[in-house]
């Protein structure tokens, strides 16, 4: 079993002052994206403080230290994962993705992914444009989102999805559409909420709205309200189109305007006070759900080969569909 290799390295004089991932990119054979992501995952410590911050200014005498984790296999194997194949030619596939399956192969999730999934399923054919670890892949859901995605099998389909959704629709036909079931009632039917997204400032695995982050906007609609125990409005459903595709967009979005998802154990920690406003039937559907309630209802996309617009709607599953009928009892 192959086990971490640990560089040191000492700062001089003349490089105090500048920024660690300089000096430590100056110091070894890693190149510097690498050492940032390093950093950030907590594999540098300079004295006994692990530093997570590349633009941590070092100081002359300091050692750091980096931990660096062994290599990954070169590439993912395939698995007999079943896949929901909503539609399969030449060039595509489009599956509905089930809760807790990982899209890909990554730190802790070496195998069991969809792409390895893809691999057992589809085996050469598969667009090797992504890289090995994300074969055909052009876009994502998180672990525990269910609902639809699309896959490239050949390395010209790779390239026509992925300036689709490089374009988020605004000279084509793509629309991904999510059913999103959210604490509280906006005033609102409708809104837009347009704020940009960057990693959160103190936790690695969260994402959060920041001045200088990526542009991010998502468009909601209320299509449900539902009444808690005491008769006054709890929660709601609400379809949320993407115009960007920023990691934990929705989630961060909906959050951020204070409706953050039922279930989502990551940003509506706040609203964990709320589940006792829930009917019983509905507290035991959440309880039961052990995910956030997002679902990919909608893709549309135009044909890499063909050009055809093609339309997939996915129904809620059994889950979330549980969720909505006990909300929707009061």
């Amino acid at each position: 079993m192959s086990h971490p290799t640990r560089e040191t390295i000492n700062v001089a004089s003349e490089q105090a002052g500048q920024r660690l991932d300089r000096v430590l990119a100056a110091s070894t054979n890693l190149s510097r994206t690498r050492l940032k992501a390093l950093i950030l995952d907590g594999a540098v410590a300079i004295g006994a403080r692990t530093i997570r911050d590349p633009g941590y200014r070092v100081n002359a005498g300091e050692i750091a230290v980096v931990e660096v984790p062994p290599p990954e296999p070169a590439a993912p194997e395939g698995e007999r994962i079943p896949l929901n194949i909503v539609h399969e030619d030449n060039e595509i596939i489009v599956i509905e993705k089930p809760a807790g399956l990982v899209v890909h192969p990554a730190a802790g999730h070496a195998t069991g992914t969809l792409v390895n999934a893809l691999i057992a399923h589809c085996g050469d054919s598969l667009s090797g444009i992504g890289g090995v670890k994300r074969p055909g892949i052009v876009h994502r859901l998180d672990k525990d989102t269910t609902g639809l995605m699309v896959v490239a099998k050949t390395d010209r389909a790779h390239q026509a999805l992925a300036a689709q959704f490089a374009d988020h629709g605004r000279s084509g036909p793509l629309r991904r559409g999510y059913l999103a079931f959210v604490w509280g009632a906006p005033e609102r039917p409708k809104g837009t909420i347009e704020a940009a997204i960057d990693r959160h400032p103190s936790s690695r695995d969260k994402m959060a709205v920041r001045a200088n982050g990526r542009p991010a906007i998502t468009h909601w609609q209320v299509l449900e309200r539902y009444q808690g125990k005491d008769g006054k409005p709890v929660a709601s459903l609400l379809a949320c189109r993407l115009e960007t595709g920023r990691t934990h967009q929705i989630r961060v979005h909906l959050a951020h305007i204070g409706h953050p998802l039922l279930g989502d154990a990551v940003y509506g920690t706040g609203f964990k006070t709320k589940v006792t406003r829930l009917t019983p039937p509905a507290r035991d559907a959440l309880e039961n759900l052990g995910r956030q309630a997002l679902h990919a209802y909608l893709l549309t996309i135009q044909h890499p080969v063909t050009g055809q617009p093609l339309e997939f709607r996915s129904q809620l599953p059994g889950d979330l569909a549980r969720l909505q009928h006990s909300l929707a009892a009061g």
